[in-house]
């Protein structure tokens, strides 16, 4: 199972730099715990110093990226704040049938609500929800073409 480990880096800095980026290991984590089988992608941690690219590297980065969330067939996305590149690789998952989860707060946004499967308050919600039988049920619930109970 290939799973895409998505979340806020810049978000909404105007300036180049990165997001305290703690979330990241606990995530990871509980996606190990859970999921041991899994392909595990991360975006950060495969371009560590992405926010010293110039354009020429951060398009073939963003088009990287964008590949492999279409490819995935589970995006787990951290959303505290709007991100557009997490956004991206949302609709590039969901698009492609891939399960998508989000842990955000921000379930009034339109982009959350209509490319997130199921959406989380916090990463101990989410941890309950993969250790349960519910996210194989909606993982082959979905590879069948089901649509899925939001």
């Amino acid at each position: 199972m290939k799973v895409f480990l998505a979340g806020v880096i810049q978000g909404t800095l105007q300036e180049p730099a990165i997001r305290c980026q703690s979330w990241r290991e606990p995530l990871r984590e509980a996606l190990r715990r859970q999921l041991p089988e899994a392909d595990l992608y991360c975006q950060l941690s495969r371009h560590p110093d992405g926010i010293t690219y110039e354009l020429p590297e951060i398009v073939r980065t963003l088009a990287e990226g964008n590949r492999l969330a279409g490819e995935c067939d589970l995006l787990v996305a951290w959303l505290p704040e709007a991100s557009m590149g997490t956004a991206i690789e949302m609709y590039e998952a969901s698009r492609h049938g891939a399960v998508v989860l989000t842990v955000s707060s921000l379930c009034a946004s339109w982009v959350v609500r209509a490319y997130s499967d199921r959406i989380f308050p916090d990463l101990a919600t989410l941890e309950d929800f993969l250790a349960s039988a519910k996210l194989r049920e909606l993982l082959e619930s979905k590879s069948r073409g089901k649509p899925s109970e939001r």
